[in-house]
């Protein structure tokens, strides 16, 4: 069995039973190509179902359990989802200590034998900002990852996993170069980001932004901030000179408007940065949106 370590997965292990598929989940022995494809994989998010469906194809099925337009930080999981959890064979998520409540769930609620696969797994900086899916070429690592774990539980599968990879590894490094071209569009004195909380510093460390402050002091838009807070955050954009202010489609935009009322920032309220959505359905496509709606209001 090769190193769970050099495949790079973080693997929670419930009696993984030598690495046999069979008696995991359901009870009874089942092949992996004779399981229902509905129930092989979940994901913590729908832009990260969509990364995996690309390592997978058509070999695998992969769907979230944060379902599409949904907030990962306040989404409210059923039994139904633990019942989804406890039959998979694999869970993918972004990085485990993002979403607190997620994490605690799939503790509880993973089968027999279920392998985690924690696709950041590798990348430097988690702790500092784990919002890493939003610079593309830390989903080269994501991609990789993926495609050692699947392989893991279905070999026979292992050389379509690494292809699907290297594939989508170079559908990410176009993309990647695309933002390059569409943020040189921009004044250079003007890529300045506010956003709801923490979460694009992955993206301006990658492409030449300054983050001159948040609503929320944390990576997950939790808590209130305080009057002082705000009133630092009027006078850095003010300092700064930035001209907008995004937040994440679904935001309460309440502060917000507090904010733009206060220093005149446009208020861009849709952004997909934990979710798919309209006009977003593929993480590539989620990645294009992002960045047209930033290149408009500082351009």
């Amino acid at each position: 069995m090769l190193s769970l370590l050099r495949f790079a997965v973080t693997v929670w292990i419930l009696l993984l039973l030598g690495g046999s598929l069979a008696g995991c989940g359901t009870g009874e022995g089942v092949a992996l190509d004779e399981m229902p494809k509905s129930a092989l994989i979940l994901t913590d998010t729908s832009f990260l179902a969509d990364i995996v469906q690309n390592v997978a194809c058509d070999r695998l099925f992969a769907e979230p359990i944060v379902p599409p337009g949904a907030d990962p930080h306040s989404f409210e999981l059923t039994p139904r989802d633990a019942q989804r959890v406890s039959w998979a064979r694999v869970v993918v998520v972004n990085v485990k200590g993002l979403m607190p409540t997620i994490d605690g769930f799939l503790a509880g609620a993973m089968g027999r034998g279920t392998l985690l696969i924690e696709a950041a797994s590798g990348l430097p900086g988690l702790d500092e900002d784990p919002h890493c899916w939003l610079d593309p070429l830390c989903v080269v690592t994501y991609a990789e990852n993926i495609a050692e774990g699947l392989a893991f539980v279905d070999p026979g599968g292992e050389a379509t996993y690494r292809a699907n990879a290297a594939a989508y590894s170079e559908a990410l490094r176009e993309l990647d170069s695309w933002i390059v071209e569409q943020v040189e569009t921009i004044p250079r004195e003007r890529r300045l980001l506010v956003t709801n909380h923490e979460s694009l510093g992955r993206f301006a460390t990658r492409y030449g932004f300054e983050i001159v402050g948040t609503i929320f002091p944390n990576t997950t838009g939790e808590g209130s901030p305080s009057a002082r807070q705000l009133a630092e955050l009027v006078e850095r954009i003010r300092l700064a000179g930035a001209s907008a202010l995004f937040l994440e489609t679904g935001s309460n935009t309440a502060l917000a408007e507090q904010v733009a009322a206060e220093t005149g920032v446009e208020v861009v309220t849709d952004l997909y940065t934990h979710s798919l959505g309209e006009g977003a359905a593929t993480y590539l496509e989620m990645m294009r949106w992002n960045v047209t709606k930033i290149v408009e209001a500082l351009g």
